[in-house]
């Protein structure tokens, strides 16, 4: 499957021109490109597809969706995690 994943913004950087950030998905953080959404800042949740932030999603709507990707034993899956969550 290839899902899109919410996930929290822990932190914002430039690299070279690109806004980056790490985000934070139930304890399992990533690195995602932010040319889709270069206003996003630390503490606001995005939809993340393949990599680049493709939406800004409200807290609690993040929350939910991570919380039924966790019943049905996705999340790993989706975020690439082997051997549980890291």
């Amino acid at each position: 499957m290839c899902l899109a994943v919410p996930g929290k913004i822990v932190d914002v950087r430039d690299e070279r021109g690109t806004r980056m950030a790490t985000i934070d998905f139930d304890g399992i953080r990533k690195d995602i490109c932010l040319a889709y959404l270069p206003d996003m800042e630390v503490g606001e949740y995005a939809i993340v597809h393949v990599g680049f932030a493709i939406s800004r999603v409200d807290e609690a709507s993040a929350l939910e969706t991570l919380q039924m990707f966790r019943d049905l034993g996705i999340l790993d899956e989706e975020l690439g995690v082997t051997g549980g969550t890291t």
